[in-house]
């Protein structure tokens, strides 16, 4: 969420910069609303003024024994007064809340300006895409026929967009998620946390999932909660309403989890195999940090995300999402898309996205330079490290062989009981 002190004082330099996302979301009506706001605020206290002036007369009044009765009515009237504003004035603080809410995070001033991905900044490439002398699959039919993936059996049991790990397939993907756990503890220095896979709303709310994406959430009926739709959710929300430690920062936690998305603005798209499922397996980073910090932090987690592909072999580019293509709660965010040789294109892996303050200020974390000086807003970062799930497709469309079988790359045969191969 966005200050609104600085919107109301910044006002034009606040919508110029919405205006670099292509929209100015309607806060053309800010001003008129606060100003209507501070106004009838301001009456109420005068009246409220007058009523505690009228009040502090009754003790006098009755030690010198004179009649207050007109005191009383007098205060009665000017309580009906503040009463007749209340309606008002919660409708119309309501109706800024609400366009407070759906009012996005200011772009960087270094995200490029453009309308959509096509204009997105390509600023990192680590390999070459894989090149092929036989014909070869996309990993759905790899899957299948290896007799790993298995969609059909999932859409028998629970519906579309879910698939069955089967096998090797199963500890293939269990493998991808050791390796991206212990590689961020041992090497990149996060620690681990196991977190419940339901939120409640106040949760979803704080890291901005809510209002905005309700429709792209599994919400548990008959209560508050909600099936996590990333790890982001809990470990974020794990420091809500506290003052942080400044000796402590930077936090840095990873966590797997389950996640649920029910992707309602995503009919059509990626329908087939693992890139696009209502339940995948993730990795998330995640980093509390001191604003001065975020960006120099930013860069160090989409290096730890991406260590991942370098040790797996897989090839990738690294994009900086342009105004027009950022996520709601972004101020920068850099894309992770590793190479798939079905779609020959490179695929989003990972989002590794600067909040700044937008959830923090949502969700209340702050930190404390010293002892008796005000406590400020943390920066929060996060980004996937991996999506596991994106990861396997990766590694059976590129690691997949002239006869059918699967080649388990290097740094996985460990975790695989010395798998070389899947056939």
């Amino acid at each position: 969420m966005l200050d609104i002190k600085d919107l109301r004082n910044n006002f034009e330099e606040v919508k110029r910069r919405l205006l670099q996302r292509g929209n100015d979301y309607g806060i053309d009506g800010f001003l008129e609303l606060s100003e209507k706001s501070r106004e009838m605020r301001s009456a109420v206290e005068q009246l409220k003024a007058k009523q505690n002036a009228l009040s502090k007369q009754v003790p006098q009044f009755k030690k010198e024994g004179k009649d207050t009765t007109e005191l009383f009515a007098a205060s009665k009237e000017i309580g009906a007064e503040i009463t007749k504003f209340e309606p008002e004035l919660k409708e119309i603080e309501s109706k800024i809340e609400n366009l407070m809410l759906n009012i996005p995070n200011l772009p960087h001033e270094s995200v490029p300006f453009g309308k959509d991905e096509a204009d997105n900044v390509e600023v990192h490439r680590w390999g070459s895409p894989t090149k092929f002398d036989f014909e070869h699959l996309p990993h759905w039919e790899i899957g299948e026929n290896l007799k790993i993936l298995d969609p059909a059996r999932a859409a028998k049991v629970t519906g579309s967009r879910f698939t069955i790990y089967k096998g090797l397939g199963a500890r293939l993907e269990r493998a991808i998620i050791n390796l991206m756990l212990d590689t961020h503890i041992d090497k990149h220095g996060y620690v681990e946390v196991m977190p419940p896979q339901m939120v409640n709303r106040t949760s979803m709310f704080g890291t901005c999932q809510l209002p905005k994406f309700e429709d792209d959430s599994f919400k548990i009926n008959d209560t508050d909660y909600f099936l996590v739709p990333t790890a982001e959710v809990p470990i974020t929300n794990m420091y809500r309403d506290e003052i942080l430690d400044v000796d402590a920062l930077p936090i840095k936690h990873c966590a797997y989890t389950a996640c649920f998305r029910s992707e309602a603005g995503a009919a059509g798209r990626d329908n087939r195999g693992l890139i696009r499922q209502h339940q995948f397996n993730k990795v998330e980073l995640v980093k509390f940090v001191k604003p001065e910090n975020s960006y120099a932090e930013l860069d160090k987690l989409v290096k730890d995300a991406a260590n991942i592909l370098e040790i797996l072999e897989l090839p990738f580019r690294i994009v900086t999402l342009c105004t027009g293509d950022m996520g709601f709660a972004s101020a920068k965010t850099f894309d992770i898309e590793v190479y798939m040789p079905s779609y020959d294109r490179y695929v989003e892996i990972s989002s590794c996205t600067n909040f700044e303050t937008f959830q923090s200020r949502r969700i209340g974390i702050k930190y404390k330079e010293a002892q008796g000086e005000k406590a400020q807003l943390v920066h929060t970062i996060n980004g996937s490290g991996l999506a596991a799930g994106r990861t396997t497709a990766a590694i059976l469309e590129n690691f997949q062989q002239k006869d059918g079988s699967v080649k388990i790359p290097k740094a996985l045969v460990p975790y695989m009981g010395g798998v070389l191969e899947i056939r």
